[in-house]
């Protein structure tokens, strides 16, 4: 890429030619800004589905649970087919909900496990209070998405959140190279 009509390399382009110098081709591939022009290194696409696929294992374990002491706790008392289906759905969708309370700082068990982060697009900032509703995103409703795309539907939006490589990022913003605009074009 380059700058408009000038065959100059962008500040994004040096960026990721210091980096492939220093931390190799793959890394640098994947380095890109924020949209305040923070520099990171977003996830590798493995990363990210095995994040996903761990935090939808969990809320499937959580949900099952859930699912599973409602059963126990009606065998002897049943309550309406109405009653059932409310609280069914308060499992599938309050399950993430609460899930994603205790992960405001973007660490949820795949990020952890995958060593990600889910971040703002803005400016790499923590997810806070969105992380309810960023956890049933990825649990309830992106499997969803998936089945539309599947189908033959479309979607549109605008990214929210964006899942980092912590470590890269870290050490990609050690090496002095953490915003755009501190990278001068030749």
């Amino acid at each position: 890429m380059t700058v408009a009509g000038s065959g100059r390399p962008t500040r994004l382009d040096i960026a990721r030619q210091h980096v492939e110098q220093a931390f190799g081709p793959t890394i640098a591939k994947r380095v890109d800004t924020f949209d305040d022009g923070t520099l990171y290194v977003t996830a590798g696409g493995w990363r990210r589905l095995l994040a996903w696929l761990a935090d939808f294992v969990t809320y499937l374990l959580f949900a099952g649970a859930g699912f599973v002491a409602f059963a126990l706790a009606t065998r002897t008392d049943p309550v309406s087919d109405s009653a059932a289906a409310l609280i069914v759905l308060g499992l599938l969708i309050g399950t993430p909900l609460v899930y994603g309370l205790f992960f405001g700082n973007g660490r949820a068990v795949g990020a952890a496990l995958t060593g990600t982060r889910l971040v703002r697009a803005t400016n790499g900032g923590r997810i806070g209070a969105s992380a309810c509703w960023a956890m049933l995103v990825r649990t309830v409703l992106f499997p969803l998405l998936l089945l539309v795309f599947v189908t033959g539907g479309t979607a549109e939006g605008s990214i929210r959140r964006i899942s980092i490589d912590d470590d890269a990022t870290r050490r990609l913003h050690e090496t002095g190279l953490r915003h755009r605009d501190a990278i001068r074009l030749p």
